[in-house]
């Protein structure tokens, strides 16, 4: 059977669509790998929901899943565990490899990293106790973003106004991380743009802004209201959205990622300027997420752009692993 991108999805092998998982944003991948399950069976994949938080990874080998598809948010799903475990198993899976996973997942090493090739993201703290944040709140100014180190979907995220409001906004954002993130607040026009490919064949698709009520683009929000207006088109000028584009292009080259990215990025009020908030290296793919609506500005289904990803799964190390045998230390090896 041929796909709609003109693929032999036979050729694609048995697919397991890697859902739900430990996280805090368990839920929505949920959702999200359902989405991905239904439109690859539509294509006539061979495709089978896998929740890495019911069963062991090692049966995707002994069940012979020949490739992966990763719609885990968060932790274990997002932050180079599973990646590393698949890498050990030999099963290509789609998105960034191992290092780039782990370094976008921590916002803090973004952050740096973006900072040493010189692209724009808002000056932080990262502090480990309630005095640290204070200090941090005094030294960036309020308002100011309290938020997990490591986590997604806006969770545990605080907009502190006020000196007194820090405690309980360190508090919250250490439930879910020991590191945590203060940053400076921007205010101004909220944008997200996705970006497919690797390497030079990186590229940028259409460009969403992002208009939520009183301007809280909250977990709620974002997966379960329909309040929040999304533009695509963005009525960006053709200029900015050029601009915007090639930012998020050059965010995604400067982390090593692969496959397919969100880069989440604000046009600040005052001047104009755009500014790099974090990068999202496996996105949602539920009705309300934003990769599937910009491709389809672009002219890409859902079921395509599915495939198209599936397609592209790949390994860090493309070395088949799974008949080496291990050396122990002090063993003779065999003549």
């Amino acid at each position: 059977m041929t796909g709609v991108t003109g693929t032999d999805v036979a050729s694609l092998g048995k697919v397991a669509v890697l859902m739900g998982g430990l996280s805090a944003e368990r839920e929505v991948s949920l959702m999200s790998g359902q989405g991905v399950l239904d439109a690859l069976l539509r294509q006539g994949v061979d495709a089978y929901a896998f929740d890495p938080a019911q069963r062991p990874m090692s049966a995707l080998r002994g069940e012979g899943f020949a490739r992966c598809f990763i719609a885990l948010h968060g932790r274990y799903g997002e932050d180079g565990a599973v990646q590393g475990a698949l890498e050990l198993m030999g099963i290509p899976y789609t998105g960034s490899g191992v290092m780039a996973s782990a370094i976008c997942m921590d916002k803090v090493m973004t952050k740096r990293l973006w900072r040493a090739d010189g692209l724009p993201t808002p000056d932080w703290r990262l502090v480990a106790s309630a005095q640290e944040a204070a200090a941090a709140f005094a030294a960036l100014g309020a308002p100011m973003i309290v938020k997990p180190a490591r986590e997604g979907s806006t969770i545990g995220l605080t907009k502190v106004e006020r000196a007194d409001q820090v405690a309980q906004a360190y508090a919250l954002a250490a439930t879910y991380d020991p590191e945590v993130l203060c940053e400076t607040f921007i205010q101004g026009v909220e944008l997200t743009c996705p970006v497919l490919g690797e390497g030079a064949t990186a590229h940028a698709l259409p460009v969403i802004r992002i208009e939520a009520p009183q301007g809280n683009y909250d977990y709620n929000n974002k997966y379960f209201t329909n309040d929040t207006q999304y533009h695509c088109p963005s009525g960006l000028s053709t200029d900015v959205e050029r601009h915007i584009q090639a930012l998020c292009v050059a965010a995604f080259q400067s982390l090593g990622c692969r496959g397919w990215a969100r880069v989440d990025v604000l046009l600040r009020a005052r001047d104009g300027a755009p500014q790099l908030l974090e990068i999202n290296t496996s996105p949602g793919m539920t009705s309300h997420s934003l990769v599937p609506m910009s491709a389809r500005v672009h002219g890409l289904s859902y079921e395509a752009l599915c495939v198209q990803l599936l397609q592209a799964t790949a390994l860090d190390n493309a070395i088949d692993l799974s008949g080496m045998t291990p050396k122990v230390p002090g063993e003779v090896a065999p003549a």
